[in-house]
């Protein structure tokens, strides 16, 4: 595991699932798995928020939010797809009032598929996300505003 300069934190959003990834998120962060120990810390607030995991299929009533969380993300920023339905609109994905997975809405770097996405699956999204965060902080460090800001 790389030296961590900056612990990132998580900004969850449960788009319209059925509430079982978001479950499985909350054990991900519980005790049990505890992926806290992987320098992430969880947090409600989008302008604190470095790396943005969503859950469950965008619609119509959720996509104006969606994108609002986003805007209001500091660069550079990672979005997590959690689940089948965010990652593609899963078994809802024909159903009138859904749009499809987060990516009709906003850029997503990390897909973590399943149905309900596993507590291991998520950990591995979150290392995968920690390092692409890391990579875009030196990027826009170094100059590279345009990659790092996730244009």
């Amino acid at each position: 595991m790389s030296n961590v300069k900056k612990s990132p934190w998580l900004l969850h959003y449960d788009g319209s699932s059925c509430n079982g990834c978001d479950i499985e998120v909350l054990a991900t962060m519980s005790p049990v798995y505890d992926a806290e120990r992987l320098g992430v810390e969880n947090t409600g607030d989008p302008m604190q928020a470095d790396i943005f995991l969503i859950t469950g299929g965008i619609n119509a009533q959720n996509e104006s939010v969606v994108k609002q969380l986003y805007e209001q993300m500091p660069n550079p920023k990672v979005v997590v797809a959690v689940g089948i339905c965010a990652c593609t609109g899963g078994v809802f994905k024909e159903c009138y009032n859904i749009l499809g997975g987060a990516d009709t809405t906003i850029p997503v770097d990390i897909y973590v598929p399943g149905c309900a996405a596993r507590p291991q699956s998520i950990i591995d999204g979150i290392i995968k996300a920690r390092e692409l965060f890391e990579k875009r902080s030196l990027e826009m460090k170094n100059g590279n505003t345009a990659e790092a800001a996730n244009e």
